[in-house]
């Protein structure tokens, strides 16, 4: 419960709270989960899989910006990151 007196407003904030909680934990998972596969594609040489994936996690990253669940720098740098894996894969392919 928040750290005020109990009342009826202080009761629906904190309802409020873990429903939001809740919804962004499984997005914040989704986004971990998505990151791990596009990693372990890039890590296995599979180009083709790692481009797919790494459409799939922009594309996640941009709509929990939207949601306001991470911030806008946390995605870019989550996409740098990304790219660069995806960009020295490629390289090495070659």
């Amino acid at each position: 419960m928040a750290n005020i007196k109990g009342g009826r407003a202080a009761r629906k904030r904190d309802r409020q709270n873990a429903k939001a909680n809740k919804r962004n934990s499984s997005v914040k998972t989704k986004l971990h989960e998505a990151h791990k596969k596009l990693f372990k594609a890039a890590d296995a040489n599979k180009a083709d899989e790692a481009q797919k994936k790494f459409t799939e996690f922009v594309s996640g990253l941009d709509k929990a910006v939207k949601k306001g669940i991470i911030s806008k720098n946390t995605a870019d740098r989550k996409k740098s990151r990304a790219q660069l894996k995806v960009n020295k894969m490629a390289a090495e392919a070659k």
